[in-house]
C-alpha cells in the first residue's frame, strides 16, 4: 500500500526542438536540458566573430531587476567597448530578447547576467549546477559538452579519471543554440541536475558565451 501511494520519479531525459517553443520543456517534470536548435542570425554571428578576432577580454556580469514580464531589461553599457563593431545593436538585441524569454518562461523577477568571452576551459571537469536553471549559448566558438543520464555515476563527480573517455558519449550543444539547464535546487530535480563541463579549447581557441540564472 505504502509503495502504491509513492509518486513515482520520472525518467530523466532532454529534448531539443527547431523553435523556442522547445524551451518551455524545461517545467516538466523528468527534463533537465531543454535545447532550442536555433542557427544565429547572420549579423549577430558576425559580430561574435569579429569579437572575437580583435583578441580583447571581455568578462562583464549584471543583476538585472524586471519589475514584470513586459518589463525592457537595461543592459545599458553591455560590452560598450566593442558598441562600435558593426552589429553591436542587433547582438544587444538578441540578448534582451533572450532574457525576457527566460523571465516570461519562469516568472523570473531578477536575472543574474554574465557575458565573457574564453581562452580555456572556466569548469573543465563534469559537474552539477547549483542553481534552479540556467540558460547557456555560445556566440562564437565551440559549446558546451553534457552527458546524458547514466554515463557518468554521479558519486564520481569531480574525478577526473571517472570521467568518460569515449568521445561519441559526449554531447554538445552547438554554436547559435539556446540551451536550459536544471540544476539542484530547481525543487523536484535534487540528484538529476544536468552533467555538463566547458570544452576543452586549443591554443588560440576563444568562445564567446552568455549566461542568464534565475536569482528571484
Amino acid at each position: 500500500m505504502l509503495a502504491s501511494s509513492l509518486k513515482l520519479r520520472p525518467i530523466i531525459r532532454q529534448v531539443r526542438g527547431e523553435t523556442p517553443e522547445a524551451l518551455t520543456q524545461i517545467l516538466d517534470d523528468g527534463v533537465n536540458l531543454a535545447v532550442w536548435q536555433r542557427h544565429l542570425p547572420v549579423h549577430v554571428a558576425d559580430f561574435g566573430t569579429l569579437l572575437l578576432s580583435l583578441g580583447e577580454p571581455l568578462a562583464e556580469s549584471l543583476s538585472l531587476e524586471l519589475a514584470n514580464e513586459d518589463s525592457e531589461p537595461n543592459l545599458q553599457g553591455l560590452a560598450s567597448g566593442f558598441s562600435d563593431l558593426e552589429g553591436y545593436e542587433g547582438f544587444i538585441a538578441d540578448i534582451s530578447w533572450l532574457v525576457s524569454a527566460f523571465a516570461c518562461l519562469l516568472g523570473a523577477k531578477r536575472i543574474g547576467l554574465r557575458l565573457r568571452v574564453l581562452d580555456k576551459a572556466m569548469c573543465p571537469r563534469f559537474h552539477v549546477d547549483h542553481v534552479p536553471v540556467r540558460l547557456i549559448t555560445t556566440f562564437a566558438g565551440i559549446g558546451s559538452q553534457w552527458l546524458r543520464e547514466g554515463v557518468m555515476d554521479r558519486r564520481q563527480l569531480g574525478k577526473t579519471d571517472a570521467e568518460p573517455l569515449d568521445d561519441s558519449k559526449i554531447q554538445q550543444v552547438a554554436c547559435g543554440e539556446v540551451a536550459l539547464l536544471k540544476g539542484e535546487k530547481w525543487h523536484g530535480n535534487e540528484g538529476f541536475g544536468l552533467i555538463h563541463r566547458s570544452p576543452q579549447l586549443a591554443p588560440g581557441e576563444r568562445r564567446l558565451i552568455l549566461t542568464l540564472d534565475w536569482l528571484s
